[in-house]
C-alpha cells in the first residue's frame, strides 16, 4: 500500500464521519460496497439497508465526532473517536473499517465509556 492509498483511505474515513454528522446518506452510500456489512455489540452482520435504517437516525443525534485516533494497515482502518451528542452527552468508541479496493466493505464497533 502507498503513502498515497493511505490519504485517500484516511480522507474516506474522515468523510464517511462527516457525513454521519450531516445526516448524508447519499454520501455514506457512494463509499460503500453492494455487500457492505456492519456489526456492534447490537448488530451481527447487517446489511446496507438495515445499516442506514438503524445507525442514521433523523435528525442525526450527535452534534460531533472527534477522531482521536485513525491507523491504517493493508485494508484496515482502526479509529477512536469521541461522540458528543446534541443533548450534552459524549463516549468514545472504536471501529474497525475494512477496505475492498477503494470502498468499504465493513464496520465493526466496539463500544467505549461515557466521557
Amino acid at each position: 500500500m502507498t503513502e498515497e492509498n493511505d490519504t485517500a483511505r484516511q480522507k474516506t474515513v474522515r468523510a464517511l464521519y462527516a457525513a454521519y454528522i450531516d445526516g448524508r446518506k447519499d454520501i455514506a452510500a457512494a463509499m460503500l460496497t453492494e455487500d457492505f456489512t456492519f456489526s456492534s455489540p447490537r448488530d451481527d452482520h447487517i446489511d446496507r439497508d438495515a445499516y442506514f435504517a438503524r445507525c442514521w437516525p433523523t435528525p442525526p443525534p450527535f452534534e460531533r465526532m472527534e477522531i482521536e485516533y485513525l491507523g491504517l494497515a493493508g485494508d484496515e482502518a482502526v479509529v477512536r473517536y469521541r461522540a458528543v451528542k446534541r443533548d450534552g452527552g459524549a463516549f468514545r468508541n472504536i471501529e474497525t473499517l475494512r477496505f475492498r479496493g477503494e470502498k468499504l466493505a465493513a464496520v465493526e464497533v466496539y463500544f467505549g465509556r461515557d466521557g
